[in-house]
């Protein structure tokens, strides 16, 4: 494996294991962020099924796609709990800096612990070029000639089903943990805004997705979500 470089199943069932010391890292020191993948990894692995895509390799890389925020793990509102916000007291542009770092950072870690280039794919995938519009909206309050280049990340577009899958995943999971009182049609609102989004950003437009598997994605990650939120529905 190591000589030829190949990635096997065994090896990806190795690195699945909470036993993993960046996984340790993550559960300790950036909670949130650990659960958020666990639920990425969900989503995206029962859509991978759905598309034939390689599910397990697809599950495996969300695990690992956010391991930068451990640079600076409460700069990320899953981390926060009760916590007041870091970015209250920093400039647009440096809050900025700060998010764009995690998916740099995460590369760096991952090669430091040799993580295997298919894993690295999902670090350095998942943003795409992407914009922090937050952040960048808020600079151009003050300023209106910043350039939105300062405030996208540097990565590659996903260049699989299974990077694409992770994108659109980490994207719907945020978008959905946010919203106060879900109902199934916020949720299914909320799933079509984000990947519609990612369509017309141009993210899919290197990988082999199709739009038909586009459909079955919005659908399966509809449905888990529905059934994740479901008390939270069924009280509202």
């Amino acid at each position: 494996e190591n000589i030829f470089s190949v990635l096997t199943p065994i090896r990806l069932l190795e690195l699945s294991n909470p036993n993993q010391p960046l996984l340790k890292k993550l559960l300790v020191e950036a909670p949130g962020t650990y659960h958020h993948s666990l639920m990425v990894g969900n989503l995206s692995e029962a859509a991978a099924d759905k598309i034939d895509a390689n599910s397990l390799l697809t599950r495996v890389g969300s695990y690992y796609h956010d391991i930068g925020k451990l640079y600076k793990p409460y700069y990320f509102m899953e981390n926060q709990f009760s916590m007041s916000n870091p970015h209250d007291l920093l400039e647009a542009s440096e809050s900025a800096k700060i998010i764009l770092a995690h998916v740099s950072e995460g590369l760096k870690m991952a090669k430091e612990y040799k993580l295997p280039k298919e894993i690295i794919e999902f670090i350095d995938q998942h943003h795409g070029t992407t914009s922090v519009a937050y952040f960048f909206y808020k600079a151009k309050e003050k300023d209106v000639n910043v350039d939105i280049e300062d405030f996208s990340y540097k990565g590659k577009k996903p260049q699989t089903k299974e990077t694409a899958l992770v994108m659109l995943a980490d994207s719907v999971e945020a978008a959905v943990r946010s919203i106060k009182e879900p109902t199934k049609e916020s949720i299914e609102d909320m799933v079509n805004k984000v990947v519609k989004g990612k369509i017309n950003d141009g993210q899919l437009d290197e990988c082999d997705i199709t739009n038909k598997d586009i459909n079955i994605v919005i659908n399966t990650f509809v449905n888990i979500l529905i059934g994740i939120y479901h008390d939270r529905i069924e009280r509202s």
